[in-house]
């Protein structure tokens, strides 16, 4: 038989039933398309975090406490009081692969101005933190290094604190009170977003870290230190030189574990591409079962289809086809099912996923190889389960098929 012939036969099998073919290709279909679109979501989500871990700034190393344990009791790292301003000024004054660093003093307080009040985070830094995070202002300026040293109740605020407090005029200028501490607004950041932890990064006040310390804090010891090496090259470098010169302020001996952590930002990145990654195989995986699913929907239609046409496989064989044919001729209507499956399927993921970014605001990102390998892996469940319903229908003898009831 002609391909052209076998495959016109396959075409008219199928549509001589068209619902129970449909119904047939139900199952690769949901497969194909649940594939498309779980995949999507999960590369979304991952370019995202990309993104927001990006938002943190140019070859960043982000210095913490190390975690303690007191009483037999674990206390979660960043929980120790060892960093101080000491270890700011060291790195800056001795590092020699680090362009620069910026303490991070943290404060929660509501903050007074404009229209009303508002509960957001004060981050105590240094002048050199906008150049770490790569952040620049939309209006103002930003504080200096003399602000430091006088200890300036001078701040910098974020959009969102901006349009809650000072909606539609420019804040600079304004006073601004956090706590019973009079500000000045010498800027506004520009807008940032979320960042890789969620947190709205835009909600926000920096103020000179010596202010925060003094005024809001009352304490010596800063929650971290963050820092930009000279080059993406040298970060590996710059994380040990670090470790020397911290190990060195804390007279830490030989032997002796670290009472502090360095973290890279690509250390972070590849942590949240590992995560990411995990949760795009497991939602494809469960998808996958579907097309496994649509599979077995297969094999079983094509058995009864092999038993409603019995005698028509016994004619055929009695006037001269082989069993190779009708193995074929079998075989080819499974394939064709599954291969208008997964292009019904593939129509539906690139629906789902766009809907989805649409009404669901969430991020999605169409993969075309794994678009590919889902119609391929469509058309490879039609061989494989089309296969022993075919075999089944090439074994049959012509006199058995012909005295068929």
């Amino acid at each position: 038989m002609k391909w052209s012939n076998i495959l016109k036969v396959a075409l008219n099998s199928i549509l001589r039933h068209r619902m129970r073919s449909v119904l047939t290709m139900l199952g690769i279909i949901i497969g194909v398309g649940a594939v498309i679109i779980m995949v999507s979501i999960g590369q979304g989500v991952q370019k995202q975090v990309e993104s927001q871990i990006a938002g943190l700034g140019s070859n960043v190393l982000m210095i913490f406490p190390s975690a303690t344990n007191q009483g037999g009791v674990s206390q979660a790292a960043g929980s120790r009081d060892v960093l101080t301003l000491d270890d700011v000024d060291k790195i800056k004054r001795d590092a020699t692969l680090t362009a620069n660093v910026s303490p991070i003093v943290r404060a929660s307080a509501q903050t007074i101005g404009g229209i009303g009040n508002w509960s957001t985070t004060i981050q105590g830094v240094y002048a050199s933190y906008l150049d770490i995070r790569d952040w620049q202002l939309a209006t103002g300026e930003f504080f200096t290094d003399r602000d430091l040293s006088v200890r300036a109740k001078v701040c910098v605020i974020g959009k969102t604190v901006a349009d809650n407090l000072f909606p539609g005029t420019d804040p600079v200028g304004e006073q601004l009170r956090i706590r019973s501490v009079p500000f000045k607004i010498v800027g506004v950041l520009t807008e940032k977003g979320q960042g890789a932890n969620g947190q709205d990064q835009d909600d926000i006040v920096l103020a000179p870290a010596t202010t925060v310390l003094d005024r809001l804090s009352g304490r010596r010891f800063i929650q971290q230190i963050v820092t930009s090496s000279i080059s993406a090259d040298q970060m590996q470098a710059a994380q040990v030189e670090l470790t020397t010169l911290l190990r060195e302020a804390h007279h830490i001996r030989p032997g002796d574990d670290d009472d502090f952590m360095i973290r890279s930002q690509t250390e972070i990145a590849d942590a949240a591409a590992s995560t990411t990654q995990v949760l795009t195989m497991f939602l494809a995986s469960i998808a996958g079962v579907s097309l496994v699913v649509g599979g077995i929907g297969i094999m079983n239609i094509m058995l009864v289809s092999v038993t409603e046409r019995t005698r028509e496989i016994g004619i055929r064989m009695a006037i001269g086809a082989r069993s190779s044919d009708v193995l074929i001729q079998f075989l080819v209507e499974s394939v064709v099912l599954s291969v208008f499956g997964g292009i019904m399927g593939i129509v539906l993921g690139l629906g789902g996923a766009e809907l989805i970014s649409l009404v669901g605001n969430m991020a999605t990102a169409l993969n075309p190889p794994v678009i590919i390998a889902a119609f391929i892996f469509s058309a490879a469940i039609g061989i494989f389960f089309g296969f022993y319903p075919a075999r089944k229908a090439a074994a049959l003898k012509p006199i058995d098929a012909l005295r068929y009831e």
